[in-house]
């Protein structure tokens, strides 16, 4: 299991306010150890409660975690 997959503590409200898809620059959303964009259908990793904002070490989302995605 990465960094990533565990459950870290919420990333402040005011922090969210001002973070961005660095390639998009659409909002993000945080739904575990990650921030999601819907725009770029980019994901960043949030390691010791730092969110990793660099595109490099973005992973596209995965189809089952796109809205719509019917669960199985």
């Amino acid at each position: 299991m990465s960094e990533s997959d565990q459950n870290p503590e919420p990333i402040s409200p005011e922090l969210m306010e001002i973070l961005v898809c660095p390639k998009s620059r659409g909002q993000l959303e945080q739904r575990g150890g990650w921030l999601y964009c819907e725009k770029s259908q980019l994901r960043y990793p949030i390691r010791d409660g730092i969110p990793i904002m660099l595109i490099d070490e973005a992973e596209a989302i995965p189809d089952n975690e796109k809205p719509g995605t019917p669960s199985e």
